[in-house]
């Protein structure tokens, strides 16, 4: 098998893992593909670099591709989501004007209750809520909504939704541009160590299981090029395996630290990796299981339902008819994901799609060899998810 070179893109941020390790632990040359790993400011920029042809491959935000696909965001290139890269990952934080009014309130930043959390922002908050997000079509945006708008916030009157690049979200916090954020680890909590926030939630707690990070390519690209299409799949895969196990963190937050990639201390990122965060200056922790997923519970896998919730949250956000999210979630492709998994020892579900939302508790699905075991996936306020074929 002659080797290939692939470029792929991607944001400083720890769920970019599987694309790094795949890189440095030789899971991609063992598929006969050299990454060629190309760092971008912005998320905005990330799917130019994608649209455009500059890069192969990129770690992507979830409903990235399928915003495109409604057309929204000005880019028509059709994109599609080949596999998942992570789940979960994702804090919300506040500065330290609302961290103090919050502990007045008696608010004890339990990091688990986003009932109680947002009830508490919503006395604590003066007039609209400025949060920043790293990007319109991005699960930060629709878990943050999700949450406020179930809990009775006028959506439109009190909150008021702003877009920074994940590395800029504690300056916009110290200058005093936005009051709260929702953003991928580290920069919540280099937000922490360096611009006085502290951290609310991590969103696990809004959706326990939320694909936040795919695997894009461009359509075209991914019917042609079909055989580097798999391989890539497969280096990922891998690479999300190794980052799963026992033992893993310390030298994942090694490479990840390296000045090519996040060029952040070691133990930030640790924290990220093992769930163990830094919540305020004061030093509390929080644990929280399972806070970023690589691997388990099928967290790779491509569910159709999942594209179908993030397709109906953008459709209702941006008027566009039910048809047309209907037809966005197929650019979800657990067809290819199937193929090229087809003869590695990876067991995947029978199914396609499932109802979001319905596991209140980690649940044996069917699959080719029995071993496949979802993990829980519940909404915080117990509704789920059934799409419409």
């Amino acid at each position: 098998m002659r080797t290939v070179t692939l470029t792929a893109g991607f944001i400083p941020l720890v769920d970019a893992a599987p694309l790094i390790v795949a890189h440095e632990m030789g899971f991609a040359a063992e598929e006969g593909i050299a990454l060629d790993l190309r760092p971008a400011p912005s998320w905005s920029s990330l799917r130019d670099m994608l649209s455009f042809g500059q890069v192969d491959a990129a770690h992507m935000l979830s409903p990235v591709p399928i915003a495109a696909s409604m057309g929204l965001g000005g880019v028509g290139t059709a994109l599609a989501a080949v596999s998942v890269m992570s789940v979960n990952g994702n804090v919300i934080g506040v500065n330290d004007q609302l961290e103090r009014k919050l502990r007045d309130l008696g608010h004890d930043f339990d990091f688990r209750d986003p009932h109680a959390a947002g009830a508490a922002l919503f006395k604590a908050k003066t007039g609209r809520l400025r949060i920043g997000v790293p990007f319109p079509f991005s699960m930060h945006c629709e878990l943050v909504s999700y949450w406020l708008e179930s809990l009775g916030w006028d959506l439109s009157g009190d909150l008021d939704i702003r877009t920074v690049p994940p590395p800029l979200m504690g300056d916009a916090i110290t200058a005093g541009e936005i009051d709260a954020f929702c953003v991928g680890e580290p920069w919540g909590s280099r937000a922490v160590d360096q611009n006085g926030a502290a951290l609310l939630l991590p969103g696990s707690a809004i959706w326990n299981f939320a694909p936040e990070k795919v695997l894009a390519v461009r359509t075209d690209w991914a019917e042609t090029e079909q055989s580097l299409v798999f391989r890539l799949i497969r280096a990922v895969w891998r690479a999300g395996r190794w980052l799963a196990q026992d033992g893993s963190a310390l030298l994942a937050a090694e490479m990840l630290s390296r000045p090519g990639y996040l060029n952040l201390s070691a133990e930030v990122l640790e924290r990220a990796l093992s769930g163990q965060l830094v919540i305020s200056r004061k030093g509390e922790e929080r644990h929280a299981d399972r806070f970023v997923e690589f691997h388990n519970g099928s967290a790779t896998f491509p569910w159709r339902s999942q594209a179908a919730w993030i397709a109906d949250r953008l459709a209702r956000r941006s008027g566009k008819p039910p048809e047309i999210a209907r037809a966005a979630a197929s650019v979800f492709r657990p067809d290819l994901y199937r193929q090229a998994m087809h003869h590695t020892e990876a067991d995947l579900p029978g199914a396609s799609g499932k109802v979001e939302g319905s596991l209140s508790a980690d649940t044996a699905v069917a699959s080719a060899e029995g071993r496949v075991i979802l993990y829980k996936d519940s909404f915080f306020d117990g509704r789920i998810f059934e799409p419409q074929e």
